[in-house]
């Protein structure tokens, strides 16, 4: 009875579908059941649906494939997981590019960090050093009087200020501008860095390609400080210092000291056709006793004779000497300066883009 009642329900619906289904008669039950299972194939067919036992469950398991199918934009978005980032193309509106979380520093990232931070706050103590050193050479010596003002852009102490002022400004870019990540200062200081690095080999080609010409300004400036010897302390401790670590006398030869009007053989004083001390082979009495006098009336000796009491080479002689001497340990040096300033813009250009990542997707 319920197959009858079942059988008249899906006949009444395949009619409502318009799928024709021929009349049952009596004697002809076989007939109409065949004619009636027909009818409701096609109301299937044309509903789209399957039948019940051949239905499968599509509901996502565990056995269910890893990447589902559908339109690449829901792809995406159902397999990106939570920590990723998903950016869309502006020129190609359709696109979506999925970036590795950039949210976390590494381990690198913070040592390359604190390494800047920590060289950089070195040298911005010896800057501070150097800029002390000067401002205290220009005050003791009373540089900044109304009467020396006018001497003061010749004074050596002014390298010092000039020179430990640049250091500790640059450096303390770089310092600050690694410890609180700001993008301004590392690009100032990477930016002053690469026209340090620049200026410091142009320098390196133009000494390099014009010895003869730096020959002549080192003996101006040599003559110049002998000349001042007596009346600058700084140019005569500088000019000291030459002569006696090169053990030499004068700027070519030991007679140069006639441009010094204490030392010219046509002054008054005590000093006169003498040397500085400096220029004696053995100034050191008994090795205990600086002999100041050592070098008096050395310039009214001939070589052979003086050469026994003073230094007969001049300074830029032994100048020249000490550099090809030690030219390897020269170019070395230059070498390791300019690699480490150069891993220093490295090192400032990646965290610089470690700190943009993270301000974009942390």
């Amino acid at each position: 009875m319920s197959l009858i009642l079942i059988v008249v329900a899906v006949s009444t619906s395949v009619h409502s579908a318009h799928v024709m289904v021929p009349s049952c008669h009596k004697g002809a039950s076989e007939g109409c059941l065949s004619a009636v299972m027909d009818g409701i194939k096609k109301y299937l067919a044309v509903r789209g649906d399957r039948w019940p036992w051949t239905r499968t469950d599509d509901t996502p398991t565990e056995s269910s494939p890893l990447i589902p199918k559908g339109d690449a934009n829901e792809i995406a978005d159902r397999t990106t997981e939570p920590h990723q980032v998903v950016v869309i193309d502006e020129q190609e509106p359709g696109s979506k590019a999925i970036h590795p979380p950039y949210n976390r520093y590494s381990f690198i990232d913070y040592f390359l960090k604190y390494l800047l931070v920590l060289s950089n706050l070195m040298f911005s103590v010896l800057g501070l050093l150097l800029l002390s050193l000067g401002l205290w050479g220009l005050i003791s010596k009373e540089s900044l009087s109304q009467e020396r003002i006018g001497s003061l852009g010749t004074d050596p102490m002014l390298v010092l200020v000039t020179l430990g002022f640049l250091l500790t400004v640059l450096c303390l870019t770089g310092c600050v501008g690694a410890l609180r990540e700001n993008s301004f200062l590392l690009k100032v200081f990477s930016g002053a860095l690469l026209v340090l690095i620049t200026a410091q080999v142009l320098v390196v080609i133009v000494l390099y390609n014009t010895q003869e010409e730096i020959g002549n300004v080192l003996r101006s400036g040599m003559l110049a400080a002998m000349a001042g010897y007596q009346d600058d302390l700084d140019l005569r401790f500088i000019t000291d210092e030459i002569q006696s670590n090169l053990q030499c006398c004068g700027a070519d030869t030991y007679r140069d000291w006639e441009i010094n009007i204490y030392y010219n053989c046509s002054a008054p004083g005590i000093l006169a056709c003498g040397v500085p001390a400096t220029c004696c082979l053995d100034p050191m009495e008994n090795g205990t006793v600086w002999n100041s006098q050592c070098g008096l009336d050395a310039q009214t000796l001939d070589e052979f004779s003086a050469q026994s009491v003073i230094f007969l080479g001049g300074c830029l002689g032994g100048m020249s000497r000490w550099v090809q001497q030690h030219e390897g340990l020269i170019g070395t040096v230059i070498v390791a300066v300019l690699v480490v300033q150069i891993l220093t813009v490295f090192v400032t250009v990646r965290l610089q883009e470690r700190i943009r990542w993270h301000k974009l997707y942390a």
